[in-house]
């Protein structure tokens, strides 16, 4: 009897040691998935970061250079470079073709024939209108009647050849003016100093400068 007294006693105390570490066994089990979810999370931020990204370029621009210049006259033009060319500045002269307006062509289109572009001809200038047989180009054969520099000009001569029964007719011709400019070689350019373009100033009254670009501005022959 006091044997299994004992017995029940070492017993019962197994039982309390072993609910006593069940808790803490649980405990760490179930802290186990929120241990490895949070480590999960912070690798995965980690990759889903994006990289520094390297910015390109903007593009540098069309490269400009230095002209002198805007000569009505070549031979102007040709002086200035002679000019630098004394003093050690490599330049380039260049005629280049500017647009300076547009003037009005006043003209009949060509007839059916030479012969009748003629005789239309001979009825104009009957009639002390001024008039030329054209003879070139896509209106070869038609009849000029005049270029205008003002488009009102021109539209006054069609309305006035309408109430003879002549159908004129205008078209815009672009107006080119030629000037001649020294470009300055880039590495002639720290020679160019403001004591020299003062003293240029003086000797060509009508010089003028400017940045252009370099590849656009093409000689014109």
């Amino acid at each position: 009897m006091r044997w299994l007294l004992l017995l029940l006693v070492v017993l019962n105390l197994l039982f309390y040691i072993h609910n006593l570490q069940a808790p803490k066994h649980l405990t760490k089990t179930a802290a186990l998935p929120e241990m490895v979810s949070t480590s999960g999370i912070r690798l995965l931020s980690e990759a889903a970061t994006p990289g520094r990204r390297v910015q390109a370029q903007p593009p540098t621009g069309e490269a400009t250079c230095l002209f002198l210049g805007g000569f009505d006259d070549e031979s102007l033009a040709s002086a200035l470079r002679q000019r630098l060319l004394s003093q050690d500045i490599a330049s380039e002269l260049q005629g280049v073709d500017a647009a300076a307006g547009i003037d009005y062509w006043v003209y009949l289109p060509p007839l059916v024939s030479r012969q009748a572009s003629l005789r239309q001809l001979r009825e104009l200038q009957s009639r002390n209108i001024d008039s030329y047989i054209i003879t070139v180009g896509d209106l070869s054969n038609g009849i000029s009647l005049g270029i205008f520099s003002r488009k009102d000009s021109a539209e006054s001569v069609v309305n006035r050849l309408r109430e003879v029964d002549y159908q004129a007719l205008i078209r815009e011709l672009p107006r080119v003016q030629r000037k001649y400019w020294v470009r300055v070689e880039t590495e002639s350019r720290p020679r160019l100093e403001d004591r020299l373009l003062q003293a240029l100033a003086r000797d060509f009254p009508s010089l003028q400068q400017q940045q252009m670009p370099c590849v656009s501005v093409a000689t014109s022959e």
